[in-house]
């Protein structure tokens, strides 16, 4: 009775020490969250309510083109790096299956023969082994590999929509040069038309060689830079295939341009940023799983208490493995700590608050960066809206000045160098509206992958997920 009542005791104990959790616990670290963004939004913007997302849904569906669409949906599916990123999740949620069997006892066989002079020995034994999680080391290993997994897979979501702006952002460049294809394929004709003009002119003496061969250098020219244009345009369609999964032969993107200037939506404020942006997420896990490491550092300081037991059979004949003479078996506990290791230990621990620290760091810079790309990308499509009204009356102004200019050249009451210089700079404002127009695209996409898309907080996998 007294034995049973001592084996009790000594359960209850072992249980109750199992129960300590040494090191911190766990909150997340503050950053700096100003109340609203510096720049208002573009007109026709509107700021969001927090926790409103910018977008709901595919992101890229905004813009309203289907042939967008379809090398977005690529981008998850056969992208590398993301099938990469998608393996590397799958790893870590593998490293927290390893640290949970940490809580089990562990069985091992090693059956031998052994041959010698005078006999042979048959030996069967089973081992068991279970590590009592007194000081929670092992509970801390499982908590930090689950934080380690969640921030594998907001690393995950972070590599898809990297990709996806990147592929949004060529796409867009590369329909800005269809429309500066279309430019200059238009004014070559134009000034093909103008050294016929000039030719004719010359035929009846009212123009000179100098007017034709000037004529000749800026239809050479313009002929030259559409010939340039057209290896940027490969070149972006190269990158388009290569983002899909694609070898660039696999991969060809009929023309097309923008017409329209990007779409408004939901600019979002600062605090719901915090739960939109997939890197700040992983960032903060990271913090999360090094808080963790504290405590295990700190569990190492004391010893470590093990039940083991092996059982077996061992004889010197097979028939006789199975007697009950042949049968063999021990139990007992374990207590195995560090008597001296010259500071080893607690250097661990400075080494892990250490980590720690530098973990808080990075996650507030992340968020800082954050809110740095978005305030860019504001400020960007605010005064490219505006640049454009200007350059928009600047095309205008330029075009009224080339047709005065050719209308008092073919009267007579104008040389042809001031056609010259009218037609460039036409030509010059023209093309700087497309840019505008590019430009404006790339930073509405720029802005929604500093928002996070359509990622959000509550897509994160929960710690009993990637448990399982």
């Amino acid at each position: 009775m007294s034995n049973r009542l001592t084996a009790t005791g000594a359960l209850a104990i072992v249980l109750c020490l199992s129960s300590c959790m040494l090191g911190p616990n766990y909150q997340r670290p503050a950053a700096p969250t100003p109340p609203a963004f510096k720049e208002e939004p573009p007109l026709g913007w509107k700021q969001a309510q927090p926790n409103d997302g910018a977008v709901r849904g595919k992101w890229w569906t905004i813009y309203h083109d289907a042939r967008l669409n379809a090398l977005e949906e690529q981008v998850v599916i056969s992208n590398q790096n993301v099938l990469a990123a998608e393996a590397l999740f799958r790893e870590a949620k593998a490293a927290v299956s390893v640290a949970r069997a940490g809580l089990f006892p562990g069985l091992t066989s090693s059956p031998s023969l052994v041959n010698s002079r005078s006999q042979t020995l048959y030996t069967i034994p089973v081992s068991f082994s279970y590590q009592i999680d007194v000081w929670g080391s092992i509970r801390r290993g499982i908590a930090a590999n689950s934080a380690l997994a969640q921030a594998s897979a907001a690393q995950l979501a972070n590599v898809q929509l990297v990709y996806q702006a990147a592929l949004a952002t060529d796409y867009f460049q590369l329909q800005g040069l269809d429309a500066s294809l279309r430019l200059f394929g238009a004014t070559v004709q134009s000034y093909e038309r103008n050294v016929e003009l000039t030719k004719n002119r010359y035929d009846g003496g009212v123009a000179s060689m100098g007017d034709v061969a000037l004529a000749q250098t800026q239809m050479e020219s313009a002929r030259a830079q559409l010939a340039d244009l057209g290896i940027q345009r490969a070149q972006f369609e190269h990158a388009i295939a290569v983002l899909t999964g694609k070898p660039p032969s696999e991969l060809a993107i009929a023309e097309g341009t923008v017409q329209a200037p990007p779409p408004p939506f939901l600019a979002g404020v600062p605090s719901g940023m915090l739960e939109r942006r997939p890197d700040i997420a992983a960032a903060e896990r990271q913090v999360a799983a090094a808080n963790e490491q504290i405590g295990i550092a700190k569990a190492a300081l004391f010893p470590a208490l093990t039940l083991g037991a092996s059982a077996g059979s061992q004889a010197s004949a097979i028939a006789d493995l199975l007697t009950w003479p042949s049968r063999f078996w021990s139990v007992g506990p374990q207590l195995a700590g560090t008597i001296f290791d010259a500071g080893r230990h607690r250097a661990q621990i400075r080494m892990s608050q250490a980590a720690y620290d530098a973990t808080v760091a990075n996650y507030r810079q992340t968020v800082l960066t954050g809110f740095q790309q978005v305030e860019d990308s504001l400020a960007q499509l605010r005064i490219l809206a505006e640049e454009g009204v200007i350059e928009d009356r600047a095309v205008h102004a330029a075009q009224q000045s080339l047709q005065i200019s050719t209308d008092q050249y073919r009267g007579g009451l104008a040389n042809y160098l001031q056609v010259i210089t009218a037609q460039t700079a036409a030509l010059q404002n023209q093309r700087a509206a497309v840019e505008i127009l590019t430009r404006r695209m790339v930073a509405s996409v720029v802005l929604i992958e500093a928002l996070g898309g359509e990622w959000d907080v509550a897509l994160l996998p929960a710690a009993q997920d990637v448990q399982r």
